[in-house]
């Protein structure tokens, strides 16, 4: 059995250290190792999207990286969106949209709309139902995620 690889990274604008079996993956070391468990575990195997995570710029499935190819990278996971200052304005209106009912999927879809709103800032509403096709719910619909997603868009400062 191989043994573990020493890992340095940034997470959440802080940069980490952990040691990791060469077979984990990213979403095994952020919940178990690292504690950060807002980033959930759906499908474990890359089509639900409860794990995404933002890995240098890219949203992935945090379930389908192994963790030892972070060396070096740069992620945002859903404990990273808030600040100390309070909700990230996307967090504020899936609340006031009521965009969110069991929150499995709510970081995932969270963590999916902020990449969208930093990589576009005013999607139209295909652009965000596309964008989020990733991401499973099987509570709310989409309509409200998405509601929440477009009364963001285009009221965000760089």
């Amino acid at each position: 059995m191989a043994g573990k690889t020493h890992i340095t990274t940034t997470i959440n604008g802080e940069e980490t250290e952990f040691l990791c079996e060469p077979r984990q993956t990213l979403l095994e070391v952020l919940r178990d190792d690292l504690g950060m468990t807002g980033t959930k575990e759906g499908c474990s195997n890359g089509n639900c999207g409860a794990c995404s995570v933002i890995l240098d710029g890219r949203v992935v499935d945090s379930c389908l990286v192994m963790a030892v190819e972070v060396e070096g990278q740069e992620i945002t996971t859903i404990e990273g969106i808030a600040t100390a200052e309070g909700l990230h304005p996307l967090q504020q209106k899936f609340l006031e949209h009521a965009a969110l009912q069991c929150g499995v999927c709510t970081p995932g879809f969270i963590v999916a709309a902020k990449a969208l709103l930093d990589r576009e800032p005013n999607p139209d509403e295909g652009r965000v139902r596309l964008w989020l096709a990733g991401n499973l719910c099987r509570c709310t619909g989409y309509d409200k995620i998405v509601k929440a997603v477009l009364d963001v868009a285009g009221t965000l400062e760089d």
